[in-house]
């Protein structure tokens, strides 16, 4: 129901910037949209657990690929939040995915995400602020759709129901 059109293949990102390093990662997605894919994964945690990381790196290395390829309609980006980025913060409050969002724009040098998704379920947060938090990023035109990892059947359930009592997106 969201509108967006993905190839049944994504390419995740979670090895840019440090498995990969920036020209070959340049080189890699390269290769992807040559070969007719569009669809791109990652999350602005990823690479933290690296020595020295501070998490959105891999957003970064795809952005500086954007800003200097051009074409940003040319590929689907989808990424994620919530997960421990340290002094960032973590969670699904409206105040971490408003500033989250706002970083993962900036390093992915975009004005919108195609796909933003909870990286992981945050029970400390009610479900009707995370996905009003989300209703409002889609209505400022910062996202287009949103998602869920790591939830678990029911809580996703659980999460349809909230959407549709308070007409929140799905």
């Amino acid at each position: 129901r969201s509108g967006l059109q993905v190839p049944p293949l994504c390419f995740g990102g979670n090895v840019f910037g440090w498995t990969a390093d920036e020209a070959m990662s340049h080189r890699l997605l390269d290769a992807l949209v040559e070969g007719g894919l569009n669809f791109i994964d990652t999350a602005d945690v990823y690479s933290i657990w690296i020595p020295g990381h501070v998490g959105g790196d891999s957003e970064g290395v795809i952005g500086r690929w954007l800003k200097a390829r051009g074409g940003r309609d040319r590929v689907i980006v989808a990424t994620k939040c919530g997960m421990d980025m340290k002094a960032a913060g973590k969670g699904l409050s409206a105040a971490h995915i408003r500033s989250a969002v706002e970083a993962s724009l900036k390093r992915l040098n975009t004005d919108y995400i195609d796909l933003y998704q909870a990286h992981a379920d945050d029970p400390t947060v009610p479900l009707e602020e995370t996905l009003g938090a989300f209703a409002d990023l889609i209505k400022a035109g910062k996202v287009r759709a949103i998602g869920a990892s790591n939830y678990s059947a029911g809580r996703l359930a659980e999460a349809l129901e909230v959407s549709a009592k308070h007409r929140l997106p799905r």
